[in-house]
Formats: structure tokens, C-alpha cells, sequence
């Protein structure tokens, strides 16, 4: 009976514990950004796969393949020097006429938007190291029209890009 009571007590104890731990990653988690990424864990499973140089579509991720950085025709010099052995691209996007994107990515790498031959600054950016599939998320106020984005500095050959406009 006393070693029955004690297993029950063990198992309880061990519930409460793996409860905790859930709460715990979802408060460290996802929910650490600053904004929602629910739409990127929506698109990232079934992102098409696309190559450098691909025109994206606004509302939409893709599977970007990257190129060994020092082989990417950058149009201008990304705003952070990449390592030497990491990876890039570069994507072409219409951006709508109210002028903010959304650019997320499944994996550490910088991201600089071209407008016009000059890098745009970004105006927000949100980075949680503990959401599955999901790395960073950075915002740019832009003007409607033709812009390029480009990926550097990524350590693998591949990773998702959302393009949203915030929510």
C-alpha cells in the first residue's frame, strides 16, 4: 500500500514538473517575440522552394536555396560583413503601396532591404533563439515599388523567408 501511495505521489510530482516546463517554453518561446508569428508557422511547413535572384510574392514564405556568400551578386555590400564559409541570396519583391514589409526567417542570417541602390534601414526587429523553426523577424518602412532583398552571414545553404506586411 505505501509503495502504492509513493508511485502515485512520483508520478504527480513528475505531472506538475512537466507541466511547468510546458508553460515555461511557451512563455520563453514563440510568445517572446515581440509581435505574432503564427502566420510564418502557418507558411514555413509547405514553403515552395526558390533560388537567389526569385521574385517573391508579399503574404507569401518560401524555401530560399542560399549560394556560398562570396558568389552573390549583391547590389550593394550587405549592412553586416558576412564570414567568410556562410551563405546568401538575394530576392527581388514588389512591396505594396503602403510600404512595410515583414521579413522572417527560419534560421539566423541578416537581412538588408534595397530601395532605390541604397540600403533602408529597419524600423523594428524581434530575434528569439527558442521557436522552433522561427529565428527572427525585422520590419522596414518602405516605398511602394521594386525593392531586393538580400540574405547574408547564413551558417546553412537553405532557409525560409516569410514576406508579410505586419498585422
Amino acid at each position: 500500500m505505501r509503495k502504492l501511495v509513493m508511485r502515485k505521489v512520483v508520478i504527480g510530482l513528475f505531472a506538475i514538473l512537466a507541466g511547468t516546463s510546458f508553460a515555461m517554453a511557451a512563455d520563453t518561446g514563440c510568445d517572446a517575440f515581440k509581435w505574432p508569428v503564427e502566420r510564418e508557422q502557418a507558411l514555413f511547413p509547405e514553403a515552395p522552394a526558390a533560388q537567389s535572384g526569385a521574385t517573391l510574392t508579399v503574404g507569401e514564405a518560401v524555401d530560399l536555396t542560399l549560394a556560398a556568400v562570396d558568389t552573390v551578386p549583391f547590389q550593394v555590400p550587405p549592412q553586416r560583413a558576412p564570414a567568410a564559409g556562410t551563405f546568401g541570396a538575394t530576392a527581388n519583391v514588389t512591396v505594396p503601396p503602403e510600404g512595410d514589409l515583414q521579413l522572417s526567417l527560419s534560421d539566423e542570417a541578416w537581412v538588408d532591404v534595397v530601395q532605390d541602390g541604397k540600403t533602408v534601414k529597419s524600423a523594428a526587429f524581434s530575434g528569439v533563439k527558442t521557436c522552433p523553426g522561427i529565428r527572427k523577424s525585422v520590419r522596414f518602412k518602405l516605398a511602394g515599388g521594386a525593392a531586393i532583398i538580400q540574405v547574408s552571414g547564413a551558417k546553412k545553404a537553405d532557409l525560409k523567408l516569410a514576406v508579410l506586411t505586419p498585422e
